[in-house]
Formats: C-alpha cells, sequence, structure tokens
C-alpha cells in the first residue's frame, strides 16, 4: 500500500472548517484506491503571527520539502495586513516549493480579455 505524507496549513477563518472537510474527502478516496495518507498539521496562521510576529518558523520550507504534497487552506484576517500573509507565507512557500499561486482576489484589466468580462453577477 503506497503511503503519502501531507503536509497541512489549515489558515484562517473559514479555512480549517474547509481544510478538516478536505482531509475528510482525501482520506475517503484514497481508502477506495488502497493508499494511505498520513497528515501533519502546522500552525502557520494569523494567530501564529501574532505570537511570534512572524508567519512561519525560518525553517518553515525545509520542514515541508519532506512532504508529498501541502493542503494549503484560506490564509488571512482583518487584523492582519494582506501584506504580512502574502509576503510572509503564501509568496515564500510558493516560490520556494514551486507551488501553484492562487493569489485573490483577481482583476480584470482594461484591454486584456477575459472570458468573464461579460459576465453578469449570479
Amino acid at each position: 500500500m503506497p503511503t503519502y505524507r501531507i503536509a497541512v496549513l489549515a489558515g484562517d477563518g473559514i479555512g480549517p472548517e474547509v481544510i478538516d472537510q478536505a482531509v475528510r474527502v482525501a482520506e475517503a478516496a484514497a481508502a477506495k484506491d488502497d493508499v494511505r495518507l498520513v497528515f501533519t498539521r502546522f500552525p502557520w496562521n494569523c494567530q501564529y503571527y501574532q505570537q511570534h510576529q512572524r508567519m512561519m518558523p525560518t525553517d518553515a520550507v525545509d520542514q515541508l520539502r519532506p512532504f508529498d504534497a501541502i493542503l494549503f487552506g484560506a490564509v488571512g484576517s482583518p487584523d492582519i495586513p494582506d501584506h504580512v500573509t502574502v509576503n510572509g507565507l503564501l509568496l515564500p512557500l510558493r516560490r520556494e516549493l514551486d507551488l501553484y499561486v492562487n493569489l485573490r482576489p483577481a482583476y480584470l484589466y482594461e484591454g486584456v480579455p477575459c472570458p468573464l468580462r461579460d459576465k453578469a453577477p449570479g
């Protein structure tokens, strides 16, 4: 039975709720394919920042390198400026570990074609 190690950064706000359900779904899917998933949770979020004045420890990237995947929840809090979470956690991990970037909000720029440009709300 193959085993995969997954680092979990649940994030803030609704992030932990969503991540808890994502873990349940991943475990159910893995069980059907006779795969074992081992989840290790890391507490790097805005609460961590309030306690340590940094979003993650200096060796965070090295701690995450051995994992096969990272399950990353929503990160951010109204009392922490966005540039702190983006530059202190999201972008360093994405750059160092070559992760997919899903930075929001998304903007429509004048003159740049987009499939959503002519869509109305709803």
